[in-house]
């Protein structure tokens, strides 16, 4: 019967959901929602309405930007033509419990589908182009753990939108006095292990000025706290790395597009604006055209420098720059804080 799992799995008296008593009626087979679910774990929900209910998907990275990139999608149970509108905070100890939000809606057309392949066109604000699911040869079983996977990959390229780099290496500044100017922005440095952080698809994978990539669990949700928002970042771990937390000092990368050309003042304000307030990682502090007086304050907290970045500077990877000058402060006998 149409919805007898879904039905199933919810109490209409303990969760916000719509739970509708009447079968369902064939409609027009043309929409789509993607729900951003923070679930047990970060996904998006896929759903295309088709004979009077939404098929569904649950994608644990989000939707695949480039036609390289091959994403992971269970198959779960068709929901009801009223989920399109659905958002709320499911309970938790509730089937899904967790906060649930649309990420984009619109409409689709359909190119292909049958028991093992769906090809759709999808025309929303933030999903456009050509995806195809592909059920896995496995499909449902004990090996699977009982769900039925797809793959799912986007067959179209996104107009002027580049990948995310992959073992990107830190900028690194020049030892030296303080520069004079107004041009000049003073940054605070803790004095850690300098790190780029990647973050695609609700997962932050961190990497150190040696190409290893150290296991940081206080960073854990960090990506789930960035939601679908592809982003790289050049920050210092302060601490062990079993209890490390993040200053993040600069912009990289953003949405498919490449930041380091543009000037420190813009990367800072995008960085400003994304959500990087959390409760182990912080925006290092930034004093534009500051001078002698930010060295002394850092001097006084004990912190080992200050890295004056040229305000129109560009973020050259893994290159040491006379655009960014390390300014010792002179008493460094304080361990550095954390935010």
């Amino acid at each position: 019967m149409p919805l007898e799992e879904y039905r199933r799995k919810r109490d209409a008296r303990r969760t916000p959901e719509p739970v509708p008593e009447a079968d369902p009626v064939p409609g027009r087979d043309d929409r789509f929602v993607i729900q951003e679910h923070h679930a047990r774990r970060l996904h998006w929900d896929v759903r295309l309405e088709r004979d009077g209910v939404l098929a569904s998907w649950a994608v644990p990275k989000g939707l695949p930007t480039d036609p390289e990139t091959v994403r992971l999608a269970v198959r779960t149970e068709d929901h009801p033509i009223e989920y399109l509108e659905f958002s709320g905070e499911i309970p938790a100890g509730e089937y899904g419990g967790g906060a649930m939000t649309i990420w984009d809606a619109g409409t689709y057309e359909t190119e292909k589908w049958n028991a093992r392949e769906v090809i759709v066109r999808l025309r929303g604000e933030r999903a456009v182009g050509r995806f195809v699911f592909i059920r896995t040869d496995r499909g449902r079983g004990r090996d699977t753990g009982g769900k039925d996977n797809w793959l799912l990959r986007r067959s179209d390229p996104v107009p002027d939108r580049a990948p995310l780099p992959h073992d990107t290496l830190p900028m690194l500044p020049t030892p030296g006095p303080l520069p004079e100017g107004d041009d000049w922005w003073l940054q605070v440095g803790f004095g850690g292990r300098r790190v780029i952080v990647r973050v695609e698809g609700g997962r932050a994978r961190v990497t150190d000025a040696d190409g290893e990539q150290p296991a940081v669990p206080r960073l854990r949700e960090l990506g789930p706290s960035l939601g679908a928002t592809a982003v790289l970042l050049d920050g210092e771990l302060v601490g062990p790395p079993d209890r490390a937390d993040l200053w993040i000092g600069d912009l990289l990368h953003l949405d498919g597009h490449d930041a380091c050309a543009l000037p420190f003042r813009e990367r800072r304000a995008l960085l400003e604006g994304l959500p990087l307030d959390g409760p182990h990682w912080k925006l290092a502090p930034v004093f534009p055209g500051g001078g002698p007086e930010v060295v002394a304050a850092a001097e006084q907290q004990g912190l080992p420098h200050v890295v004056a970045k040229r305000a129109d500077s560009a973020y050259v990877p893994g290159r040491r720059s006379a655009d960014w000058v390390e300014v010792a402060s002179r008493d460094r006998r304080t361990a550095p804080r954390r935010p």
